[in-house]
């Protein structure tokens, strides 16, 4: 495990709600799943930064991997997971079937989405390699931790555009937001490459 890599474990464990987050998910025994984006990255930037945990985050994103892909399958999961928890919660944890991201993503952002072999494959089309990390916990209390550009930038503050796809349509408002809720955040290159 790299320094980083312990470091992020360690702000993980740190995070009462992130970590009751993944407890209770690793109770359901989904397939293949992993808490990412923003439950996690900006946990990171709020322990550099020394704001308070749980400062600026929207919610907890759950992806899992389904191999059935009907929306039927996906809500009783993601009703299984919302009777798991209590409020905030229960409003606050946003599941989505992996497997089943490239039916709706052309709809909801304009851009083609190869279908997905599994949930870490995921994390290497998001917009930013800062934000491309997810973590879960295993059935032997480790945190297993997948970053497929590493961590350099989340815990470095910066915010580039992720260099294996086509610039994220929305950029500029992905980039405001952040800045919005920490200011301390660089961004490296644009959304035009």
């Amino acid at each position: 495990m790299s320094d980083l890599e312990a470091r992020l474990v360690e702000i993980v464990r740190a995070d009462a709600d992130l970590m009751q987050v993944l407890t209770t998910v690793r109770g359901l025994g989904l397939p293949d799943w992993r808490v990412f984006s923003g439950a996690v990255y900006q946990s990171v930037w709020n322990a550099v930064t020394g704001r308070p945990v749980g400062y600026g985050r929207k919610d907890f994103d759950l992806g899992y991997f389904d191999p059935d892909t009907s929306w039927d399958a996906e809500d009783v999961v993601i009703k299984r997971v919302a009777a798991a928890f209590d409020e905030p919660f229960r409003s606050d944890v946003e599941v989505r079937n992996q497997a089943r991201v490239h039916l709706w993503f052309m709809d909801r952002f304009g851009e083609d989405y190869e279908p997905l072999p599994d949930t870490d494959a995921a994390l290497a089309r998001f917009v930013a390699p800062a934000f491309a990390i997810g973590v879960r916990l295993d059935d032997d209390d480790m945190i297993s931790v997948a970053a497929p550009f590493g961590l350099q930038d989340v815990f470095g503050m910066v915010i580039r555009p992720n260099p294996n796809r086509p610039p994220a349509k929305g950029w500029d408002k992905v980039v405001a937001s952040a800045r919005s809720r920490w200011p301390e955040l660089q961004v490296v290159g644009d959304s035009t490459g």
